[in-house]
């Protein structure tokens, strides 16, 4: 295999942005007295559009009409607080440093927005370490588990799917990558850990357990 591109997700694999986003809603669940369902939480996870509303469904636990404006703001405000304190998962700067140096081209490939992206690596200081980014942009067609926004990827790194790795982090990450007939690391996080990767060509713990050098040198 020779490997050309390296094609990350971006929430909950380069930045753990999947626990602070269940927090914030466990925490108002936990203030009226329920408990956030995890298993219908798990949907939401590496795609947009499904069912589930975790506003509405507090409501319809409470029997009573929530004040759906202010409880979404006090979230998402909780949820940015939180994200703040995240900086890049274990591994990840050494996986970029090491593509920088062999010449590989990267690219984000994400179901969530661009703006939101962009936002994050420039205060991280990552925001020109990519030759791409590929975003769903609220465009549900577009998001994953469908193979699109994979299909546009290399073709924008100018490679083949054969050329490429993904990294994913959720189950609906994983099936686009397969469905776009790309090999696709596996690395959860502590949301994603319990739910099934079988179709993963390789799971990891962290990308710090498996250099990158190591990787390319398996292929």
């Amino acid at each position: 295999m020779n490997v050309r591109g390296l094609l990350f997700d971006f929430d909950g694999l380069l930045i753990d942005t999947e626990t602070p986003g269940r927090r914030s809603w466990e925490e108002i669940y936990r203030e009226h007295g329920h408990e956030l369902p995890l298993d219908q939480w798990a949907t939401k996870i590496g795609t947009i559009g499904t069912p589930f509303d975790p506003a509405a469904h507090l409501g319809e636990l409470l029997g009573a009409e929530l004040d759906r404006e202010a409880l979404v703001a006090r979230r998402r405000a909780r949820h940015r607080e939180l994200i703040d304190l995240e900086d890049l998962r274990p591994g990840v700067e050494e996986y970029l440093q090491t593509a920088k140096e062999r010449g590989l081209r990267t690219a984000i490939v994400s179901s969530s927005d661009h703006w939101w992206i962009e936002q994050r690596l420039e205060y991280l200081g990552h925001g020109h370490d990519w030759d791409a980014i590929v975003a769903a942009n609220g465009n549900i067609e577009r998001a994953k588990p469908q193979p699109d926004l994979y299909l546009e990827a290399v073709e924008r790194l100018g490679i083949r799917t054969d050329e490429a790795i993904a990294f994913e982090d959720s189950p609906n990450g994983l099936r686009a990558a397969k469905a776009a007939a790309i090999y696709c690391v596996a690395v959860p996080n502590p949301v994603t850990a319990t739910l099934a990767f079988d179709e993963a060509d390789l799971v990891l713990e962290s990308f710090a357990d498996l250099p990158l050098e190591v990787l390319l040198e398996r292929l």
